[in-house]
């Protein structure tokens, strides 16, 4: 399905142990790993934990990557589509942020990229061996209480990751999850139904909103990410009519509400609410 061999595939319980397991094996102790300003939470976090010197590139006032930020690094890490704001990079724009640093391991995020019409950058991890794409079953195979996730490399990158893992947790993902991941991989025509189902959707709401005056970004994720003059006040009346988005309170994106594409019925009861507030 990948075009990859299994010796080019690691599997962990999580994208989110992927990814911990990544900054502990390829990033502890070291400086200068760049990404975004604004990207997923734990990022920082894992930072701080596993003693990684990270550079937050900030993004532009569109909210869009500046691919010449991300040069002479000795590490990458980008969510491709990126959280919250929901846009994508084109495959062209990963592989120039993978020539400008030809040492550091470059890692890319795809959870989203399942709702993505930009391309996997999985077909280059032939070419770049330090490239490591890391991937969940949470969003687009709806198996997020399975905790799967993997990562997709060169047969160097995924020995580090499996060292790392064994040090200190050498059990591997559990009979169960195994066994529906692998029925999930197979259902492509399931996959494909509601993928394209969450895009429509997606494209609909987004129409409305622009149409009662919202700015949205061009969204490639299955979620939203919506500018409104007081976020925090919609945020809270949301959730007094049972409707949770998400709201931050950093100064950037302090205006901005991430809103997670459901049914079409619930987006439209979300579109309602909307208008009365």
């Amino acid at each position: 399905m990948l075009g990859v061999s299994a010796e080019n595939i690691f599997c962990g319980n999580s994208s989110d142990e992927v990814l911990a397991l990544a900054f502990q094996a390829f990033y502890s102790g070291k400086t200068n790993i760049i990404t975004p300003d604004i990207s997923y939470g734990f990022y920082p976090v894992w930072g701080e934990m596993y003693d990684v010197g990270l550079t937050f590139a900030p993004l532009r006032q569109d909210f869009t990557i500046d691919v010449s930020d991300y040069a002479n690094s000795n590490g990458v890490i980008i969510a491709n589509p990126n959280a919250p704001t929901s846009i994508a990079l084109d495959i062209c724009d990963i592989e120039k942020i993978l020539q400008q640093n030809p040492h550091g391991v470059v890692l890319v995020d795809e959870a989203y990229i399942a709702f993505s019409h930009t391309e996997s950058a999985v077909r280059l991890c032939n070419s770049y061996k330090n490239l490591l794409i890391v991937r969940t079953f949470s969003k687009s195979h709806s198996l997020a209480g399975l905790r799967v996730g993997y990562a997709v490399g060169s047969t160097a990158l995924i020995d580090g990751l499996k060292r790392v893992r064994d040090a200190f947790n050498s059990y591997p993902l559990g009979m169960l999850a195994q066994l529906c991941a692998a029925a999930a991989i197979s259902d492509t025509a399931y996959l494909k139904k509601t993928t394209e189902q969450i895009i429509k959707t997606r494209k609909s709401t987004t129409n409305e909103l622009k149409s009662l005056g919202y700015k949205v970004c061009n969204s490639q994720a299955n979620f939203i990410f919506m500018q409104t003059p007081n976020a925090a006040a919609m945020y809270n009346s949301l959730l007094e009519n049972k409707i949770l988005v998400r709201h931050w309170k950093k100064e950037r994106i302090a205006n901005f509400l991430r809103i997670t594409i459901g049914t079409q019925e619930e987006m439209e009861e979300f579109i309602k609410c909307v208008k009365r507030l």
